[in-house]
């Protein structure tokens, strides 16, 4: 029988690529936010009622991270509450839940990369609420696999990529904060990752063992300054006419750029427990950048 698969948030950056990747998997309905407001509870009960998925895919979210600071509600109704709402759902009629969570969940201030059993200690509302929904899914006891990922981007819509390569074709300098590092994670390669989870724990059934949280992330790290370098770098090495060089891109801390959620100085993520299990290598984070600049439309950016 081919599955009936529910994904939610089909309009996003991860879920657009969840539209390619999980068509071999099985029925997949599609829902923008349009057609499932994760804010709107009830109706999101009265589509699972209707839909009867067999996998639910959950990449809807609230990721105005800085108006979360103020729109706490609607961030926890989203974040939180219908993850729960989701999970209860999948434990009834034994349906798999796939979700996404964050680098947000941490404070940061570790010194090595995250593990799956490090404390969390969200520093903002955001990472609150988003840990909130991994606990809210943990305790329903349903099939899970919930994939914490951080500085995700893709190439639809606006990426730190393109506004990087715009603003080097209007300045000679540019500022960029040095002290946040992390791993550009394409949604592409989520979505490869997220398809390749569900086959092996719909398929194999000694894979049953394998449902749980994962860290997500492509190898290897940098800073938003070292990040933005190297895009200007690769993009010159391409051929596009940029006024700021990689040299004069300049390093600041998150200090000089105060925003009103805090991020966290650290989002490294070990990805070793997701290697093991599913026998993935995953790709240095500049492998799938340096692609995403050679298909980028030069008047695109």
């Amino acid at each position: 029988m081919i599955p009936r698969i529910l994904l939610l948030g089909a309009e996003g950056q991860v879920g657009w690529e969840l539209r390619r990747a999980l068509l071999p998997l099985g029925s997949v309905t599609p829902c923008s936010r349009a057609e499932a407001d994760l804010s709107d509870l009830a109706a999101v009960e009265a589509l699972l009622r209707r839909e009867r998925p067999q996998v639910i895919v959950n990449a809807a979210a609230y990721t105005a991270v800085d108006k979360a600071e103020t729109e706490i509600d609607a961030a926890m109704r989203v974040n939180a509450e219908a993850p729960g709402l989701l999970a209860r759902h999948a434990a009834e009629h034994d349906a798999l839940l796939v979700h996404y969570s964050t680098d947000y969940v941490f404070d940061g201030g570790k010194t090595a990369p995250y593990t799956e059993e490090d404390r969390t200690d969200p520093q903002s509302v955001y990472g609150r609420s988003k840990r909130l929904g991994e606990e809210a899914i943990q305790r329903a006891g349903c099939r899970h696999l919930i994939f914490r990922t951080s500085w995700v981007y893709a190439a639809r819509g606006g990426n730190f990529a393109r506004t990087m390569l715009r603003l080097a074709r209007e300045r000679d300098t540019l500022r960029v904060v040095a002290d946040q590092v992390g791993a550009p994670t394409s949604a592409e390669l989520i979505a490869d990752v997220t398809a390749h989870g569900i086959h092996r724990l719909q398929t194999d059934p000694q894979a049953h063992e394998l449902g749980g949280l994962y860290h997500l992330v492509a190898a290897g790290e940098t800073s938003w300054h070292g990040y933005a370098r190297h895009v200007l770098a690769h993009a010159r090495q391409l051929g596009w006419d940029l006024r700021c060089d990689p040299d004069a891109v300049q390093p600041i801390a998150t200090a000089d750029y105060p925003l009103p959620a805090k991020r966290p100085a650290n989002s490294r993520l070990a990805t070793q427990r997701l290697r093991t299990a599913f026998g993935l290598t995953l790709p240095d984070w500049t492998i799938q950048v340096d692609r995403l600049i050679a298909e980028l439309p030069r008047s695109a950016t």
